[in-house]
């Protein structure tokens, strides 16, 4: 038996989700399951760029900030990491947003129509930039900015996620490679910038969460006037007025699950590789 508005109040229970396991069901079950891995292109494409412009410029900026303080202000020498941090995060992130962009909206939109192949990342991009594409300077400078939707939630959530991710990454790791003794192999430096990376990931990621949710809300923004007008301050106000706390911190478990062993993992294969390079000249 039907009843009236059923269909919708179907349509309003399947798009309203109660946690990670509950996302997860409802995706494979009106998707199908490689909807869960939508968007590893635009993923793929964002993070060799990204994080070949983080972690060298993390180090370039961070050796030369502690020559300098260890010379001049020995008593700033702690604080390098964090500032390094956001400024390695804030130049990486401004190259590389319109990937990042196409990314979040590869996984947030479905197809509408069957048999229809899934937008790629470039593909993508340009329909972020047909809406308000035109022909006068204007409506093309609209089209190109409308590509950094959402840069303000991006730096707000990632520029913090990094100070706070390095100020805890490099005092842990310096007191597990002390632990483990100067001869540390390269299974050692894996495995105390696994263990670093991981804690340090998972407390950033807790601690920015409602910047991460004001950063996805901005990206999927359909109206292109809307998405150029909105700041962060007032997406994240919109969040608190519609959901309180528990919306501010929507998904901080999948996200924490992720960044932990994420950071984990970039960092240790980047100082495994530092090191067996660096060791391999000396022995030339």
């Amino acid at each position: 038996m039907h009843f009236p508005g059923s269909q919708q109040l179907c349509a309003s229970e399947c798009n309203r989700y109660k946690g990670a396991m509950d996302v997860f069901y409802k995706v494979i079950r009106q998707e199908g399951i490689g909807r869960l891995w939508r968007g590893t292109n635009a993923s793929l494409a964002l993070a060799v760029p990204t994080v070949g412009i983080y972690m060298p410029c993390y180090d370039i900026f961070r050796n030369s900030m502690e020559e300098f303080t260890t010379q001049s202000c020995p008593s700033l020498t702690p604080y390098v990491p964090l500032v390094a941090g956001a400024v390695a995060r804030s130049l990486s992130c401004i190259t590389c947003y319109p990937l990042e962009l196409a990314r979040t909206r590869m996984q947030a939109f479905k197809e509408t129509h069957a048999g229809v192949k899934p937008s790629g990342v470039w593909k993508t991009l340009i329909e972020v930039i047909n809406p308000v594409g035109g022909t006068n300077s204007t409506q093309k400078l609209q089209s190109y900015r409308i590509l950094w939707t959402g840069l303000g939630a991006q730096l707000a959530r990632d520029v913090p996620y990094s100070a706070i991710c390095w100020a805890t990454l490099e005092p842990t790791r310096r007191q597990i490679l002390a632990l483990l003794g100067d001869e540390a192999g390269a299974s050692r430096v894996l495995g105390a910038n696994f263990s670093a990376g991981f804690v340090a990931g998972t407390l950033a990621a807790a601690a920015t969460c409602p910047f991460d949710v004001a950063k996805t809300r901005r990206q999927i923004e359909k109206d292109p006037n809307r998405a150029l007008n909105m700041t962060t301050t007032r997406t994240l106000l919109e969040i608190w007025r519609d959901g309180g706390v528990k919306g501010l911190f929507a998904g901080v478990g999948p996200r924490v699950a992720r960044a932990g062993p994420s950071v984990g993992i970039v960092v240790s294969f980047y100082e495994v590789v530092k090191y067996t390079l660096h060791h391999r000249y000396q022995l030339t």
